[in-house]
């Protein structure tokens, strides 16, 4: 296996170029630094980042922590992470809290020894432990502690979801919240319960119920269910089900099938995330786009520049139109 000694001597260069240059030191010359790098990829050449770590106290790499890895969300998030991080030459070490307060400490304090460019944490809950470190620590879609917080504006998205509900006609509609615990649900509510509000006028009334629930499947489908069964046959059954998140809803499809009832003929259905299987879904769900991509951007910026951005940010999602929500007809 090449040494950086053999690499030095390939290129007629000493081990201390070839030490700047994999260290990305700006005072390197061009024509050197190609030298260096043409001699590397000649002899195949893989810097050894441990021992790289040991003499610069630091390694490209960036941690990330977030509550559940088998979330699609939390899934497309990191891929979008991973691809940004990529474009700056660092990897990224990828922890799992398990939703678990200990657990994240355990997962942050054990990046923190690891010398790594910088921790993103998509916080358990709302954490508000604080942490102190000599790297950037950017909190994402759920706030650390008083570390700034990038994040969707899911206030302003469920307004989204409230306003083409209320465009297509439906008046008597159902909300599923997500837990109480977490701002994000919180926001979420708060946002369709105002923007329901303002759209409801004495002469034309909307008729809107709460219930709460988990950002699951499990949960969508036996909330769903549980409503249905109350207002069978009856006029207060809501012509529409608004969920909190995108496996909410596709549990809400579940129950909805299940019980016989056509969607969206029968029953309009909304999420909010737009995971990969809101489009693979029958029919496919209508929800709220979050931009991950600008997300992953955001947070990566704030690790390398944190100096540049140091309050939140909220970024607005899209509105995905698809086939699980069609207009009210009247004539029912």
């Amino acid at each position: 296996m090449p040494t950086i000694k053999d690499v030095a001597r390939k290129a007629d260069v000493s081990v201390g170029t070839v030490s700047r240059v994999l260290s990305k030191n700006d005072t390197v010359k061009q024509p050197l630094k190609l030298r260096v790098q043409a001699a590397m990829d000649e002899l195949g050449y893989k810097p050894n980042l441990a021992a790289r770590a040991l003499r610069t106290n630091s390694i490209d790499v960036i941690g990330l922590v977030v509550p559940d890895i088998t979330n699609p969300f939390f899934a497309q998030l990191a891929k979008d992470i991973e691809k940004e991080a990529a474009s700056r030459s660092h990897s990224v070490m990828l922890a799992n809290s398990d939703d678990d307060l200990e657990t994240e400490k355990i997962q942050i304090a054990a990046l923190l020894d690891r010398s790594v460019r910088g921790v993103i944490v998509v916080a358990t809950s709302d954490s508000n432990h604080p942490y102190e470190a000599d790297v950037p620590i950017v909190s994402l879609d759920r706030r650390l502690g008083d570390h700034a917080l990038v994040s969707t504006n899911h206030f302003d998205g469920s307004g989204q979801i409230a306003d083409h509900l209320h465009q297509l006609g439906h008046r008597r509609i159902a909300y599923i919240a997500g837990p109480d615990t977490m701002d994000v649900a919180r926001r979420r509510r708060e946002g369709f319960v105002t923007r329901i509000k303002t759209l409801s006028r004495p002469d034309d009334p909307i008729k809107l119920t709460i219930h709460a629930g988990q950002f699951d499947y499990d949960s969508g489908e036996e909330v769903c269910r549980k409503l249905l069964a109350e207002t069978a046959d009856s006029d207060d059954r809501p012509t529409a089900i608004a969920a909190a998140s995108d496996q909410q809803a596709i549990g809400v499809l579940r129950a909805a099938r299940d019980l016989k009832l056509d969607v969206p003929g029968d029953l309009s259905v909304t999420g909010f995330d737009d995971i990969s299987l809101a489009a693979l879904v029958v029919p496919r769900l209508t929800t709220i786009r979050q931009p991950t991509a600008a997300l992953a951007r955001s947070v990566i910026d704030r690790i390398f520049e944190p100096a540049k951005a140091t309050g939140d940010e909220e970024i607005s999602g899209d509105l995905v139109m698809r086939e699980s929500t069609a207009a009210l007809d009247r004539s029912d």
